[in-house]
């Protein structure tokens, strides 16, 4: 019994020491986990783990984040087993990021905390997912707000997951889309630095393997590829993420008493070029945009089935375990945008077959 009660002694000091270790050993640019601004609903602190180490865990262990797996990055049911999806891309952008925030002496916990959380809300079927939800619910739906979502109001039933401010901020503010990688508005922009990598590594990210993935399903040709791109970036995906790392690792400096991410000017632009390519022949291409239709047109009628059949839409939530949410007392169209947003695209072609396909008779 002795030893117990020192174990857990020791066990209460144990965050405590993280602490003391990241004043001593983090940047002064790094978000320190003992100065988190809290969460909005109060809670005793671990004795074992930083408030930025339960915030990953809470993340990982969400029912959101295994649904990633069965939602589409960029090819929609892709055959082929080594394909990237939401999973593997929200992987590829945490190990980047850390990679970053080592380098730069930054809190990893935070930077993987808010990497695995950036996508928890993306639609089933990639952007178009997102586009329609955009058409038939609200203009100002869009995947890194719906994430916050997820973790504020969906996850846990209903009740969120009451993660810190440092990772819901890095969450909402991931996103870009085909804007700039770091806005001149710093209201668009994460308060930590930490968040800040997340956005670059994101970008990094899916310019890397969405590369990998055109080319291995022959949407487009490694030939088609601007030699800029190929010379400046690297040929194979290990040169490329290795090129973008280092170069915004050494050209990041600090002015003005704060931590400038920046990239060198023949790198950014290799970049630039690379992310405009991908848009045009990939993401835009003919082959994506007609899967990307036929995406559309499911989760509209689905939309349109579960508004009009309430006790569906409730069978539905209980199936996916949250029909808590129906108690927050939003309105209809919002719960059905939030069942949307959540399900997977093999879950999606479930319904849709189950409540559109006429059945067969004995």
């Amino acid at each position: 019994m002795h030893g117990l009660k020192n174990h857990n002694r020791n066990a209460m000091n144990l965050r405590e020491q993280f602490e003391k270790r990241e004043q001593n050993f983090m940047s002064p640019f790094g978000c320190l986990s003992a100065q988190s601004r809290g969460r909005k609903r109060v809670e005793a602190p671990c004795p074992i783990r930083t408030v930025f180490q339960v915030d990953r865990d809470r993340i990982v262990y969400s029912n959101a984040f295994r649904r990633l797996k069965h939602k589409t990055q960029v090819f929609l049911n892709p055959l082929g087993d080594e394909y990237r999806t939401r999973l593997t891309h929200t992987l590829e952008v945490a190990q980047i990021a850390r990679t970053i925030a080592r380098a730069m002496f930054l809190n990893e916990d935070l930077t993987e905390a808010i990497a695995l959380g950036h996508d928890l809300g993306h639609t089933p079927f990639g952007h178009g997912g997102e586009t329609v939800l955009q058409e038939i619910h609200s203009p100002a739906f869009s995947h890194h707000r719906q994430s916050l979502r997820v973790v504020d109001v969906i996850e846990n039933n209903g009740r969120g997951l009451n993660l810190t401010h440092e990772v819901r901020d890095g969450i909402v503010k991931h996103s870009k889309g085909y804007g700039k990688i770091l806005p001149d508005n710093p209201d668009e922009l994460a308060f930590t630095n930490e968040g800040r990598v997340v956005r670059v590594s994101d970008i990094m990210a899916y310019l890397n393997h969405d590369l990998d993935d055109a080319i291995r399903s022959g949407v487009i040709h490694e030939s088609q590829v601007p030699e800029v791109c190929i010379r400046v970036i690297g040929r194979t995906h290990q040169e490329r993420a290795t090129t973008m790392i280092r170069d915004l690792v050494f050209s990041s400096r600090a002015e003005n008493g704060e931590l400038r991410l920046d990239m060198s000017e023949e790198v950014f632009n290799a970049m630039t070029t690379l992310r405009a390519f991908l848009y045009q022949n990939v993401y835009r291409s003919h082959r994506v945009h007609r899967e990307f239709i036929k995406a559309k047109k499911i989760l509209a009628e689905l939309y349109g089935y579960l508004i009009d059949n309430p006790a569906a839409l409730e069978a539905e939530l209980s199936r996916m375990g949250i029909d808590g949410c129906l108690d927050n007392g939003e309105p209809r169209e919002q719960v059905v945008c939030d069942f949307i947003a959540s399900i997977t695209d093999r879950y999606a072609l479930d319904l849709y077959r189950k409540n559109f396909f006429p059945s067969p008779t004995v």
